[in-house]
């Protein structure tokens, strides 16, 4: 994790999104996919705690080497004020924060299921994937078609891909878990990674869960400080062994995360989440396969 003031190197916008880069050179090095970004807010303001970006992209090597670029989804004075920055200003940045993806140790095959802006870490994903020789497949959906992050991007880093919007303005009328199960028989799918509002994410490990497919997901939950301090971002996750559960910190003991072992309804209920465990305990997990 390192602290500096990175330049924006390039700033643009993508349908709903505004993607900025940064030179961030030590940074870029050590990112992962699924890790984050923390952005310092202005001084003066209203709004006092950073933001927080998942990294889209990290260039280690070439022309861009030592870049790094994030996507901004504005909706509040806050990403707002991010959104509205331009090239050769400068943002206190700290990162890389949290836990990344794992990858399969074996060859296998890969299904990466995105849905909003969630496509920024998935692609960044795709792209380590398929520097490791395993194959990508994908399921990007969204409400609207602006709002599906670079699907010719989707369609480059992926063997097939299926686009899914509630409007039908691309792809298919539906949701990503309208066209998984089809894709996942395609493709002989055997891991399942995805990016998505909680909502979908709940969806997506019971279907892995009934199909036994091990996976992983990031989860999107509002963070305070982002280097577990605050306590704000906690996810109720079962211990390996059923025996109990632990309120796991987003920030640094994610945001990645085995679906299978997230009490989804313990997290997702308005009920205090420190509840006792059950006299049976929790369902036992396999480990993931790496």
């Amino acid at each position: 994790m390192r602290q500096m003031r990175a330049e924006i190197l390039s700033t643009h916008k993508l349908g709903e999104y505004q993607s900025l880069t940064l030179v961030a050179p030590e940074i870029a090095e050590r990112a992962r996919p699924g890790q984050f970004i923390a952005v310092r807010m202005p001084e003066g303001r209203d709004f006092l705690l950073r933001r927080h970006f998942a990294i889209h992209q990290a260039s280690r090597r070439g022309g861009w080497a030592g870049t790094l670029e994030f996507v901004v989804d504005p909706g509040g004075p806050g990403t707002a004020w991010v959104a509205a920055a331009s090239s050769h200003e400068f943002l206190d940045v700290i990162g890389p924060l949290g836990k990344g993806f794992a990858y399969p140790k074996r060859l296998m095959n890969c299904l990466l299921i995105a849905e909003g802006r969630g496509a920024a870490t998935i692609y960044f994903l795709a792209q380590e994937l398929l520097a490791r020789g395993r194959r990508v497949d994908m399921v990007v959906g969204a409400e609207t078609m602006d709002r599906v992050f670079k699907p010719i991007e989707g369609k480059r880093l992926s063997q097939t891909i299926s686009f899914v919007t509630r409007d039908e303005s691309l792809g298919e009328r539906g949701t990503v878990l309208d066209v998984v199960p089809a894709m996942v028989e395609s493709a002989k799918t055997e891991v399942i990674y995805a990016a998505a509002p909680v909502p979908t994410l709940k969806r997506i490990a019971a279907f892995c869960r009934e199909r036994r497919i091990p996976s992983q997901v990031v989860v999107e939950e509002p963070m305070g400080c982002g280097y577990g301090l605050c306590h704000t971002c906690v996810v109720p996750v079962a211990r390996r062994d059923g025996s109990g559960y632990d309120n796991l910190r987003a920030c640094i003991d994610g945001p990645v995360f085995d679906p299978a072992r997230v009490l989804w309804d313990r997290w997702l209920t308005e009920a205090p989440r420190l509840l006792p465990t059950p006299p049976e305990g929790f369902p036992v997990v396999r480990s993931w396969p790496a």
